[in-house]
């Protein structure tokens, strides 16, 4: 198994808050990642050091290494605009641009100097399929994006993220603001994009991370409690604090 993310040692601070406390975990390649846990126990807070998103935020502070591919991420040499192209997100609510479905697609790419419009059209045409929105709206591409329904503006985003051509892309709760028969399209596309791109994903929902993640990590109080392949987590725990949030007694 190839490790696409290796995480040393991370801590992460608010101010003098210590918000995570000594990460230490491989991310494999090609497979979907599940961070799980109670509200305001580090997962969301985790998963934006991985495109340095906490760098937004004033007076914070990260300690340890996050390579990927090798690569120290928070090394001088890396360009953080650059990371977060390679390291895609995709965010609880979907968010997309007040512009045509066409325009969100290609707003990064055109942002980086692309003007062909061939490619442009073919990148559009691509995305749209691997997310499986081509066919419900390919007579309304230069319609506004917000006419969308929220499933539909969900994988829009997904899309407009593909179009970066990351190689990681994170997920924070993508379906926690969609019904049921979205959430389902959204568990399917992540087990096929898996195929072409390394997937973490955070979630609330226990049953989702069962459902659709290979591994899985259980956070508390900015710790790692445990971290294993997801059929052992959720069938044979071995610390009582991940089984009793499993299983419902805490959290």
């Amino acid at each position: 198994m190839e490790t696409k993310i290796k995480v040393e040692n991370l801590n992460f601070y608010y101010g003098n808050n210590r918000a995570l406390s000594n990460i230490n975990m491989d991310i494999y390649k090609n497979k979907i990642t599940a961070f799980i846990g109670p509200s305001g126990c580090g997962k969301s807070t985790f998963l934006r050091t991985i495109n340095r998103m906490n760098e937004f935020i004033e007076n914070t502070r990260v300690e340890g290494k996050i390579l990927i591919d090798g690569e120290d991420i928070y090394s001088k040499k890396v360009d953080p605009v650059e990371l977060r192209r390679r390291v895609g997100m995709v965010f609880q609510r979907p968010n997309p641009f007040p512009k045509t479905i066409y325009e969100n697609i290609v707003y990064g790419l055109k942002k980086n100097g692309v003007k062909n419009k061939e490619i442009l059209n073919e990148v559009v045409d691509t995305t749209l399929k691997s997310v499986a929105l081509y066919e419900e709206v390919k007579d309304k591409i230069h319609k506004s994006a917000l006419e969308l329904s929220g499933g539909q503006q969900q994988r829009l985003c997904i899309a407009r993220t593909i179009a970066m051509q990351p190689d990681v892309i994170l997920f924070d709760e993508p379906t926690s603001a969609l019904d049921p028969i979205s959430t389902m399209k959204i568990e399917e596309l992540l087990l096929e994009l898996k195929n072409d791109y390394t997937i973490i994903i955070v979630t609330h929902s226990m049953q989702q991370a069962a459902r659709i993640s290979d591994y899985t990590a259980f956070f508390l109080n900015g710790e790692v409690i445990e971290f294993d392949e997801t059929n052992k987590i959720f069938s044979n725990p071995r610390d009582k604090r991940t089984e009793d949030y499993i299983t419902g007694r805490f959290g």
